[in-house]
């Protein structure tokens, strides 16, 4: 009896000791299970591509850009002066521009000889003063805020904000909305640049002193290399 009551006090304490051991060797391996496994997920998001920043735009401030008017000095009007080839609208054919120059400027002929021969200019100065100042285009205005075929400044606009002896130097000129006119724009600017014609006494001069201030005589020498290599 005494033998039979030890017996079953020891198997109750092997499995008291058992049970704990089992119970904790599953943790155990559970947990060694979940450190192997952890390694693997950090290399994975280690070899994905890192999120890249976007990359802030260039924005020219017009705030630091020179108040030069931008058709003036173009790489694309330079490439002109040395590849003069392209030939205008054959219907034109009583044009007097010559058809090297491109239809965006020979679409204008008429109004161009109307005006050039009224105040004594040769219609094929205007058309390579009109080229190189907006390349035909009506629309154009300059970040200096000149407008039109013949980049004039207007009295409004940006051309507002410039002063001269403590007043705006353009007070007196054409509003933007008449300049954007291709007529009105060709008819008033072949009148300027015969005026400054008069007072210089000479077109080189008279070119230097319609073009940007700042940069001496190169607007005036490149229109006369496109007046002389689209002849």
């Amino acid at each position: 009896m005494q033998s039979s009551h030890l017996k079953a006090l020891t198997v109750n304490s092997i499995q008291k000791v058992i049970f704990p051991a089992i119970l904790i060797s599953s943790l155990i391996l559970v947990g060694i299970t979940r450190l192997i496994a952890s390694p693997q997920i950090t290399v994975m998001a280690a070899t994905e591509p890192p999120t890249q920043a976007p990359v802030a735009e260039t924005v020219n401030d017009p705030e630091t850009t020179p108040a030069v008017e931008d058709a003036s000095l173009s790489a694309e009007s330079a490439a002109l002066v040395e590849n003069a080839g392209g030939q205008g609208d054959s219907s034109q054919g009583n044009c007097s521009i010559p058809q090297r120059y491109p239809d965006s400027i020979r679409q204008w002929c008429g109004w161009i000889e109307k005006y050039a021969s009224e105040v004594g200019l040769e219609p094929r100065l205007v058309a390579a003063v009109i080229l190189q100042e907006s390349g035909g285009s009506a629309d154009a205005y300059s970040h200096s805020g000149a407008v039109g075929l013949m980049q004039v400044m207007p009295r409004d606009g940006l051309a507002a904000d410039f002063m001269c002896s403590g007043r705006p130097c353009f007070s007196s000129r054409p509003s933007m909305d008449e300049l954007f006119d291709p007529e009105y724009n060709i008819s008033y600017g072949t009148r300027m640049l015969a005026a400054l014609v008069s007072k210089q006494g000479d077109v080189r001069e008279a070119l230097r002193a319609y073009g940007p201030m700042d940069i001496g005589y190169r607007y005036a020498d490149l229109v006369l290399s496109i007046y002389e290599n689209y002849q």
